[in-house]
C-alpha cells in the first residue's frame, strides 16, 4: 500500500515542503531515496526502536520511501516522525484518512519522545501559505510555530498522541497564541540600564544619536575607559521592534534552532562574537548554509570588541554585507540570501598596549607601533563606520558620585520619536527606514545645508584634512542630530557637532 505524509526543508529563512511517499510491498527490505544525508539514513533505526517500545513494528516487507522532489538534498533528524507515520499508514497500522492535512516534523528518541526541530517558524509560515490544516510537530517549538495564526498547531512529546490522534481521534491539545499580546511585553525594565553609567556624558550623547539613526559607531580608548559596559547598554535604548521586524528576527533565530519555548523575539538582539571567530561564522555559510553572527543579528547589535585583534579577513567579509544589509552565500548547487541589517558598534584600543600617551601608565607605545596597530583595521571597512568617538577614563569623583544619570527609558523616549520622523520621511522609499541606509541621492535630497553650515563644513574639512569619505557620513549624522531636537533643518551647530565625531579621518590625530 502507498502512503504520503508532508514534512518541510529550510533553505536560507524559507522552507519547502517534502513529501514522504511510502510504499510497503511484498519482498523484504528498507529502501530510502530523494538524497537523504546520514542523519536520515540512520533514522531506521530510531524509528524501529520508538516503535517497538509503543508496541508497534516496522513491517517485514519491502518498504521504499522516496523524499520528494528527489533532486533536493535532505538534511537533519527532524524527518523521523513524518517517515515512522508513513510507515504506519502504509502498513494499516493506524488510520491515513486525515494525515495529509498536516505538517509533521519531529526527532525521535528510542523510547518514541520527541527532540525539538530548528526551523519551525519558517516551516509553519510556508504551511500556512499552501493550505495545510494543521502543524505536528515537538513540544519545545510549538509556541515559536504559533505566532502564525490561521493554522492549527500540536506541541506533542510522545509519539504515542500523534498515532492516539490519527487511530481513534482522541483529540490533542492546540497551541494558541496571542502574537501582539506577547509582542508588547514590558519592555521598560531593561536588564543593563543607562543610569549605572558614572560621568561620561558626551558619549552617552554620541549613543543616543547612533540609535536614533541607526549608525555604525567605534569607541576608541584605554583599559577600563568603560567602552564595553556602554556598548552592552545600547540595546536598552533602541526603539521597540516592529511586529515585521519581530517576525524576521524570530524566523533567522528559528533556522538556528535559538527559539526552543520563546515564542516572538521582541527584544533587539545583541551578539558579540569573541575575535578568534572565523569569517564562516561571522557572514554564515558551512556545507549546508547556516546563518552567521552578522545575519543573528539582524535588527540588532553586533559588538566587536577589540576590534584590531580580530583577522583581517574576517572584518573584510563584512564590507559587503554593511552595505548591501544582506549577504548571498553561493554553493555550486543553490544560493542562500540571509537578511544582516544591524548596527555594527567596534571598540578599540589606541595602542598595543591601551595606554598611549598616557603620562601615568607604566608601558607607552610609539606612534609608530600605534600606527601599525591602528592600520590592522582598513580604510574601507572604517569608511563604512559613521561615528569615531574617543571614551576617556572616569575621574574617582564621577565614580564616586550617588546621583544616577538619565536612564535608558527617558532617552529611547527621545530616540523613537526621532525614528518615527524619519520612518515618514522615508515612507515612499522600500529600502530606507533611518538615516544611516541613505545612499548619495538620498544625502542630496534630504541633508540640504544653508550657506553658513556649508561654509562651516568647507573650513572643517580643510583644516582638520578630513577625507572626502567624512562628507557623506557628517551630513548623515548631522541629519540625526536635527533629527533629535526635532528640526527639519540642519543648522551649523548640527553640523559641528557632527564634525566631532569622525577622529579616526583626522590626518595626525595622534598628536
Amino acid at each position: 500500500m502507498l502512503s504520503k505524509v508532508y514534512g518541510s526543508a529550510v533553505f536560507g529563512v524559507e522552507a519547502t515542503t517534502i513529501v514522504v511517499e511510502v510504499n510497503v510491498d511484498k519482498g523484504i527490505g528498507y529502501h530510502l531515496v530523494g538524497l537523504p544525508d546520514n542523519a536520515i539514513k540512520e533514522s531506521n533505526y530510531r524509528i524501529a526502536a520508538a516503535l517497538q517500545n509503543n508496541g508497534y513494528k516496522i513491517p517485514g516487507k519491502k518498504i521504499t520511501i522516496n523524499m520528494a522532489p528527489a533532486d533536493m538534498r535532505k538534511e537533519g533528524s527532524a524527518y523521523d516522525l513524518t517517515l515512522a507515520l508513513g510507515i504506519l499508514t502504509a502498513s494499516n497500522q493506524i488510520k491515513s484518512e486525515n494525515i495529509e492535512k498536516y505538517i509533521i516534523m519531529g526527532e525521535l528518541s528510542l523510547d518514541g519522545s520527541l527532540q525539538p526541530i530548528k526551523g519551525a517558524l519558517p516551516i509553519a509560515i510556508k504551511a500556512k501559505e499552501e493550505g495545510f490544516k494543521g502543524f505536528i510537530l515537538p513540544k519545545e517549538n510549538a509556541r515559536e510555530a504559533a505566532i502564525v495564526s490561521g493554522l492549527e498547531v500540536y506541541g506533542i512529546e510522545n509519539i504515542k498522541e500523534v498515532i492516539a490522534y490519527f487511530d481513534s481521534e482522541s483529540p490533542l491539545e492546540q497551541t494558541i497564541i496571542d502574537t501582539r499580546e506577547e509582542f508588547y511585553k514590558s519592555l521598560d525594565f531593561p536588564e543593563f540600564d543607562f543610569s549605572d553609567v558614572k560621568g561620561q556624558e558626551s558619549i552617552k550623547r554620541c549613543m543616543e544619536i547612533a540609535a536614533a539613526g541607526g549608525h555604525n559607531i567605534i569607541l576608541i580608548g584605554p583599559p577600563g575607559a568603560g567602552k564595553t559596559m556602554l556598548a552592552k547598554r545600547l540595546p536598552s535604548i533602541l526603539p521597540p521592534m516592529t511586529l515585521h521586524e519581530a517576525l524576521e528576527t524570530t524566523k533567522i533565530h528559528s533556522v538556528v534552532g535559538k527559539i526552543k519555548n520563546m515564542g516572538l523575539m521582541n527584544q533587539r538582539p545583541f551578539r558579540s562574537p569573541h575575535h578568534t571567530i572565523s569569517d564562516v561564522a561571522l557572514v554564515g555559510g558551512g556545507a549546508y548554509p547556516q546563518p552567521g553572527e552578522i545575519s543573528l543579528s539582524h535588527n540588532g547589535v553586533l559588538f566587536l570588541d577589540e576590534l584590531p585583534e580580530f583577522k583581517r579577513g574576517v572584518l573584510e567579509v563584512m564590507r559587503q554585507p554593511l552595505e548591501d544589509r544582506e549577504v548571498t552565500i553561493s554553493r555550486a548547487r543553490f544560493t542562500v540570501t540571509y537578511p544582516s541589517s544591524f548596527m555594527l558598534v567596534a571598540s578599540m584600543n589606541p595602542s598595543p598596549s591601551g595606554y598611549f600617551n598616557d603620562p601615568d601608565a607604566p608601558v607607552t607605545s610609539s606612534p609608530a607601533e600605534m600606527q601599525r596597530y591602528l592600520s590592522k583595521v582598513s580604510g574601507p571597512l572604517l569608511d563604512r563606520i559613521d561615528i569615531h568617538i574617543e571614551v576617556t577614563p572616569v575621574p574617582f569623583a564621577k565614580l564616586s558620585e550617588e546621583r544616577k544619570g538619565e536612564g535608558s527609558v527617558e532617552i529611547r523616549k527621545r530616540v523613537t520619536s526621532a525614528r518615527e520622523l524619519q520612518t515618514l520621511r522615508f515612507d515612499s522609499l522600500e529600502h530606507v527606514h533611518y538615516n544611516a541606509q541613505m545612499n548619495t541621492k538620498h544625502i542630496r535630497q534630504y541633508c540640504k545645508l544653508d550657506d553658513a553650515s556649508k561654509t562651516l563644513l568647507k573650513n572643517a574639512m580643510e583644516r582638520l584634512n578630513l577625507s572626502a569619505r567624512a562628507y557623506d557620513r557628517i551630513l548623515k549624522v548631522a541629519r540625526t542630530i536635527a533629527d533629535l531636537d526635532n528640526s527639519q533643518e540642519i543648522t551649523g551647530a548640527n553640523i559641528g557637532e557632527a564634525i566631532q565625531y569622525r577622529s579616526l579621518d583626522r590626518e595626525g590625530w595622534l598628536g
